[in-house]
């Protein structure tokens, strides 16, 4: 089955960085299209970036672009994000995600003002 796993949450200062990560199992990673979702305190979930499976081609929304950066190890079967420059609107929790269907559990970030 669709396993995903993230790692790396935590809580660190305004302006401060944080390196997520997420192993996956259970499908053909290497054609996959892989997506990092989060869901602020009150909020839905909110898409912020995807790395596509041909290409490797990245995409981010607006909130986060040039902040974030997001990367794929393909042997690994792994999908990191790299947060930089991060404001308490960042505060959510962040998950991985495969297609419509799979996310993992979240981890959660708290940037602190």
């Amino acid at each position: 089955q669709v396993q995903l796993v993230e790692s790396g949450g935590g809580l660190v200062a305004t302006g401060g960085s944080l390196n997520l990560s997420c192993v996956a199992s259970g499908f053909t990673f290497s054609r996959a299209t892989l997506k990092w979702v989060r869901q602020r305190p009150g909020k839905g979930i909110e898409w912020i970036s995807s790395i596509r499976a041909e290409d490797w081609v990245k995409l981010y929304a607006d909130s986060v672009k040039g902040r974030f950066f997001i990367s794929r190890e393909n042997a690994k079967n792994m999908v990191h994000l790299q947060m930089t420059n991060l404001t308490p609107e960042d505060t959510a929790i962040y998950y991985c995600a495969y297609s419509t269907e799979y996310r993992g559990r979240g981890t959660q970030v708290t940037v602190s003002s």
